[in-house]
């Protein structure tokens, strides 16, 4: 057979392998995103879990201790959060008197600066609320579904992790069966890899939303925005969906800033703030404080979150990048994938 029909009928095996794989991931959404939560829990927390069973904690005290800590962690920042909306809440009557005149004054700059009459944009707002007048039963329905999803997350995630720290090792039995005697050092080194990076990644992340969040609040509280903790750190929080989560979560401080002050000049230097701590973020602190683990290029990290935004939704934005990289580590020990390695990592990286 020729060589071109061979590399073509190679190609096409990829691609069909890649479609079955997408077609599995989107229909089987349900099971795959709390799966794949747990098993990133159960790789960040493996090093604490092993450490415990090292100093002879019996292996289930030691994978329920690792998950307390991270149930701890989870319940200290809800309930900063939870305090800080509470306080967040006894201001709002006093901001919905005062985003009145600031409506009004918006509709005048539109009417004046775009050409689009009060009356034109009073009817927008009317027939936009009878639209969802008449779809609150849908919305309603649509809300307590998610909730009932989410907090069947919050316990089903916990539950995959345990049961893939405790049960590592028939997982690892299974991955050598597939993998076989050819591909078992490979294999070894790609977990080992994986657990490494990936535990020194999130310990670093950790370490960057607090810095993120002191420099947001610092900014804010500067400005005089009310709120500024909750503000700084929440912004901090939601840049875990890159490039989607500052614009989302800066919405809110710059509505706040414009309805509570006098100048136009405090949402614009709510927007200063957070432009220049996202610099920071992305060229001095990320890089020292996280040393650049995973090692994966630009155009694949946006490719992974717009491609995980479309089959998961937000926790697809979240777990496509871990994803990304493992491929990106697993290619560099396949010589069948090396291209596939060059257009996923880093163009300064190199080759191992």
């Amino acid at each position: 057979m020729p060589a071109e029909t061979i590399h073509l009928n190679t190609v096409l095996k990829y691609l069909l392998i890649s479609t079955i794989i997408i077609l599995l991931l989107y229909y089987g959404q349900t099971l795959f995103v709390p799966l794949f939560y747990g098993l990133f829990i159960a790789v960040v927390l493996y090093p604490v879990c092993h450490w415990l069973e090292q100093h002879r904690v019996p292996k289930s005290i030691a994978v329920a201790i690792s998950l307390c800590i991270v149930i701890v962690l989870f319940a200290a920042l809800v309930a900063l959060l939870v305090l800080e909306f509470n306080s967040f809440s006894s201001d709002l009557p006093e901001l919905k008197a005062k985003a009145g005149p600031a409506f009004t004054d918006l509709q005048q700059w539109i009417a004046g600066n775009i050409n689009i009459s009060i009356e034109s944009q009073n009817e927008w707002w009317q027939h936009t609320a009878q639209k969802l007048s008449d779809n609150s039963g849908t919305l309603l329905a649509g809300t307590l579904n998610k909730t009932a999803s989410g907090l069947f997350l919050l316990f089903i995630i916990p539950v995959f992790a345990a049961l893939f720290l405790y049960n590592r090792s028939d997982f690892i039995l299974f991955l050598e069966t597939i993998a076989g005697e050819k591909f078992n050092s490979n294999l070894h080194c790609i977990l080992h890899q994986t657990i490494h990076t990936y535990f020194h990644f999130i310990k670093g992340m950790g370490f960057v939303y607090i810095i993120v969040g002191a420099l947001n609040s610092i900014g804010l509280l500067a400005l005089g925005i009310k709120h500024a903790i909750l503000f700084g750190f929440l912004t901090a929080v939601m840049t875990i969906i890159p490039y989607i989560g500052i614009i989302i979560s800066a919405l809110l401080p710059i509505a706040v800033a414009w309805i509570t002050k006098d100048s136009i000049w405090y949402p614009v230097g709510v927007v200063a703030v957070f432009t220049f701590v996202q610099y920071l973020e992305a060229n001095v602190i990320f890089p020292r404080v996280v040393a650049a683990q995973l090692n994966v290029s630009t155009w694949a990290t946006l490719i992974a979150v717009i491609a995980g935004g479309i089959l998961w939704g937000v926790s697809g934005m979240i777990l496509f990048i871990p994803f990304v990289a493992i491929l990106k580590m697993m290619s560099g020990y396949i010589p069948e994938w090396e291209p596939l390695n060059i257009l996923l990592r880093r163009s300064n990286e190199t080759k191992k």
